[in-house]
Order: structure tokens, then C-alpha cells, then sequence
């Protein structure tokens, strides 16, 4: 629990947030249809909001209109949103979004959902902001694709949770960026796996390691909480360091393989070569999964220069292995490559939630995403206090490592200023504890 006086960032419970956000709004609404620009007398057609206009967002989406394209529907994106400006002007070139479709400021994802006709919310901000952003798609009525992680603690996970029952409620479609449970070759695979091809899964490995230091882009910016912002990536409450970042796609595989989440999580770690950066988050980490049948998943994050790097994932099995991307190795038989041909995975995540859009079938992978979420965000806790730190109470756990209108309305946000951590230190860092305050910079 964090200490009011010490840090801004007072613990956010569910209930808490169900009274005071727009989330109980969402939760108490009847279900609505989807706006009659998609039914089936007229030709389908998507106006997209991109919330967030980085890189992945940029990307995102180039990858939303070139999937509408496959689908056969009408697509345009018709506004965006930025904490900054000048990401904004970005859509002007690449998007034909008008100027007065541009917003700017911690606002601007509300006014870009309130452009008449916007149907598709592509949300793509540093993770910190993705409850609240979702939870705000989702009480507007717009379909979403929202980047991962979808969260950097418990509190954030909780609402991830509570936002993606309310879209179930609503009929609304929702796929997440963990692109790989689209991608034809990790589909087949997996299907072979649970279906037995390897026997019974015996142990689990998952890399994401060694490809070098993490951007940083100079402590620019007229306060400390701008700096922060433009800086995400290096703070824990805005990025949820890189092992919940950019590790959680090898921990959704390995979920997914399962088609369970780990029940406890042990692991160690350090920062080591981002020493002489501004930042909280460490560079490398070693965390070992158990899940509820006894199977360990052995997982393995750095951003340090090695000769050695790898992103991927392995299985065993009683009877061979894997490689869930393509291939399996049963033990003395005949090994088997996927070797189809199939649309991108980022592109194919943006047809997937389209067809599911225009053919109203169910479609909501935020359970999913979210179990992922939490789960890499347990490995990290684990080897940040150096102790085992057990699902349910990483689920329950009050520490919210951001401010509290993150949380609730990051609408009213200033630039006023927040507090760093801290690296963490295990045997010290201890969010568990009651009444924890952790150690500020």
C-alpha cells in the first residue's frame, strides 16, 4: 500500500473504482447494438481512433487499414490522440487525419472517442494509461485492439478484468496485441501440442533476451512527470519494466500451450548496464513458473549485448519437444515444420477482430491478455523482493506503482510532479507488505 503523505499514488481498489471512475458506467449499461454503419443492408465500413501515435501505434495502424483491405471492408482513420503534439502531426502525413482531428493532452483520448462515427479503437499509449484508455473504449462503444501489456500492477489488472466483462456485456470485440495467437504457424502447432503430439507437457522455457539496450531518449521536457512520460519505457508505473513489456508475448505462448496461468512465480534479477540512466526498471531477469499440475516454465528476459539473443519459446513433453512457432519433435518419430503461407500476425490480428466485427461473432481476448499480464508481473515482483509471490496475491495485491488519476480519470492529469523509485533492491522491495512505501529517489 503506498503512503499518501510519500507518494501521490494512493492504492485504488476495485470498489473504489467501480464508485468513482466511468467504469461503473460501463458496467450499469444496457447492451447496445453496433451503429447501423455496419449492419447488414450497407456495405461494412470501420472508422478507426488510434489513441496513442508512437511507433506501434503508427504501425498499428498502417496494420488496421491493410487488414481492411484483406476483409473487403471500407476503413479510414479518422482521428488520433496523443499526450504530446507533435506525434500528432504524424497522422496528418501518413493518415489524412485533419488538424481538427488531432488532440493532444492527457484529454485527448476522450475527445478523439467522441468523433462521430467512430466505431474502432486502436490503443497503443505506454501501458500505465491502457485500463483506463480501455475502460473508456469500452463505456463509448467502440471495438478495440489494445497493445500489450494491458496493465503494470494489480489494481490495473483488476479493472482490465472488470472492462472486459462490461464489453461482453455490450457485444463488443476486442483483440489484444499479443499477435502470435494469430500467427498460422503458433495456431497449428499448438493445436498439435494439446492434442498430444509431444505427450504430456513436462516443462516450459521462454526467452526474450539479450538484444541490447533499451532506447532512452534524454531527460527532455519541462517537468519531472514529462520526462517520465517521454521516457516510459525506463519507469516502472508507465512501462511495467521490460519482462512484463516486451516478455510477456513468450509468457502468453507458454499460457496458451497450458491453457492455464502459473500459480506462483520465484526469479532474481539486476540492472547492470542502465546504471548511468534516469530510470527505475532493471535490464535482466530469471524467473521460474509453476503452474497448478507441477509443470515449471523456465523464463528468461535481459536487454544486455550478448553474442547469444533469442526471442522464442520451447516445450517438452513425455514424448519429444517443440518449438511452438513451427515444429515438433516426437522421440523416435518423424519431426514436423509448419511450412504454410499466411497473412502477417500483426496484419491477420486487425482481420480477425474485423471479421468478427462485420459477422458479430464472439471475439474478447482480454481474460487472456490480462492472465499474461499478471503473470509476468508476478515474475517480476518475485525478483524484485527476492521472495515467491503466489498468484492470488499478486491478483489482490492495493500497491497501484502510478498516480491515482492513471487509474480512475487520467483526463484531469497535470504536469505536476511524480515520484521516481528507486531501482529495485530484493530483500527491500516489498509491495505485499501492509502499508508499503517503497524508496524514492
Amino acid at each position: 500500500m503506498t503512503n499518501q503523505k510519500q507518494n501521490s499514488s494512493a492504492p485504488v481498489s476495485r470498489r473504489q473504482f467501480l464508485k468513482h471512475s466511468s467504469l461503473a458506467a460501463v458496467s450499469a449499461a444496457a447492451v447496445t447494438s453496433f451503429p447501423a454503419i455496419l449492419n447488414a443492408q450497407t456495405k461494412p465500413a470501420l472508422n478507426a481512433v488510434i489513441i496513442g501515435m508512437g511507433g506501434r501505434g503508427t504501425g498499428a495502424g498502417d496494420n488496421f487499414l491493410e487488414a481492411a483491405k484483406i476483409a473487403g471492408v471500407e476503413a479510414k482513420i479518422v482521428a488520433v490522440a496523443d499526450i504530446f503534439p507533435e506525434p500528432t502531426n504524424k497522422a496528418k502525413e501518413a493518415f489524412g487525419v485533419p488538424s481538427e482531428k488531432c488532440f493532444s493532452g492527457f484529454d485527448a483520448y476522450l475527445k478523439a472517442l467522441d468523433v462521430p462515427g467512430v466505431n474502432y479503437a486502436i490503443l497503443a499509449t505506454p501501458p500505465g494509461f491502457r485500463p483506463a484508455h480501455f475502460t473508456a473504449a469500452i463505456a463509448a462503444g467502440k471495438h478495440v485492439f489494445c497493445e500489450k501489456p494491458v496493465a503494470v500492477d494489480g489494481p490495473g489488472c483488476r479493472i482490465m478484468y472488470a472492462a472486459g466483462e462490461a464489453a461482453k456485456k455490450k457485444g463488443l470485440k476486442v483483440v489484444a496485441g499479443t499477435q502470435r495467437r494469430h500467427h498460422a504457424g503458433y495456431i497449428e502447432t499448438i493445436k498439435r501440442i494439446q492434442d498430444g503430439a509431444i505427450g504430456d507437457v513436462t516443462a516450459l522455457r521462454a526467452y526474450w533476451v539479450n538484444g541490447g539496450p533499451i532506447w532512452h531518449r534524454g531527460m527532455v521536457g519541462n517537468t519531472d512527470l514529462e520526462r517520465q512520460i517521454r521516457n516510459w519505457y525506463h519507469y516502472i508505473w508507465l512501462c511495467a519494466d521490460h519482462h512484463v513489456e516486451q516478455h510477456v508475448h513468450n509468457i502468453d505462448v507458454c499460457n496458451w500451450v497450458m491453457g492455464a496461468h502459473p500459480v506462483k512465480a520465484w526469479g532474481m534479477g539486476d540492472r547492470q548496464m542502465l546504471g548511468d540512466k534516469p530510470g527505475e526498471i532493471w535490464d535482466n531477469f530469471a524467473v521460474q513458473y509453476d503452474y497448478a499440475n507441477g509443470v515449471a516454465m523456465h523464463s528468461y528476459s535481459g536487454q544486455i549485448k550478448r553474442d547469444f539473443s533469442s526471442v522464442s519459446e520451447a516445450v517438452v513433453g513425455g514424448k519429444g519437444t517443440s518449438n511452438p512457432a513451427g515444429s515438433i519433435k516426437p522421440t523416435g518419430g518423424e519431426a514436423w515444420r509448419y511450412r504454410g503461407k499466411a497473412t502477417p500476425e500483426y496484419v491477420q490480428e486487425h482481420v480477425d477482430l474485423i471479421n468478427a466485427i462485420v459477422g458479430d461473432k464472439e471475439l474478447n481476448e482480454v481474460e487472456q491478455v490480462t492472465n499474461s499480464t499478471l503473470t509476468a508481473i508476478m515474475g517480476r515482483e518475485a525478483a524484485y523482493s527476492g521472495g515467491v509471490v503466489e498468484w492470488d496475491d499478486m491478483l489482490n495485491s492495493k500497491y497501484a506503482y502510478g498516480p491515482e488519476l492513471v487509474y480512475t480519470d487520467p483526463s484531469k492529469m497535470t504536469w505536476g510532479a511524480f515520484r521516481t523509485l528507486k531501482s529495485p533492491l530484493p530483500g527491500s522491495h516489498d509491495i505485499f507488505k501492509d502499508g508499503a512505501v517503497l524508496p524514492t529517489v
